[in-house]
């Protein structure tokens, strides 16, 4: 299925495809501060129609994943990193996808347990 999404302002947005059947809430002290729920995808299946020069990244600790958001209202839109095997990948911020219904995607604690 494809999904559509977008930040606070509009200016990010982008589509991703795959089956939402899970989310995931991160326990990192980033993750946890903003309350986003990811789902987490390859990279390929993200497709941006904003310009990667008008994204914001910020980045801590090892440096590894790029939390991206939008400049002008804030909001995190999604995250990339490598999995273990390198394959690039994407935590898509299911609160920014459109026409989703929260309630309804069982979500997770980063360690497994059940929100």
């Amino acid at each position: 299925m494809k999904y559509k999404g977008n930040c606070h302002c509009s200016k990010i947005a982008f589509e991703v495809e795959g089956d939402l059947n899970g989310a995931m809430a991160c326990n990192c002290s980033m993750c946890s501060r903003k309350g986003s729920l990811l789902w987490v995808v390859p990279r390929e299946q993200l497709h941006m129609l904003t310009a990667e020069e008008d994204i914001g990244t910020y980045t801590f600790n090892k440096h590894v994943i790029k939390h991206r958001f939008c400049p002008t209202c804030g909001i995190h839109v999604y995250g990339e990193a490598p999995d273990p095997n390198g394959n690039a990948m994407a935590a898509i911020n299911i609160r920014c996808l459109e026409d989703v219904e929260l309630e309804a995607v069982p979500v997770t604690h980063y360690d497994g347990r059940a929100v």
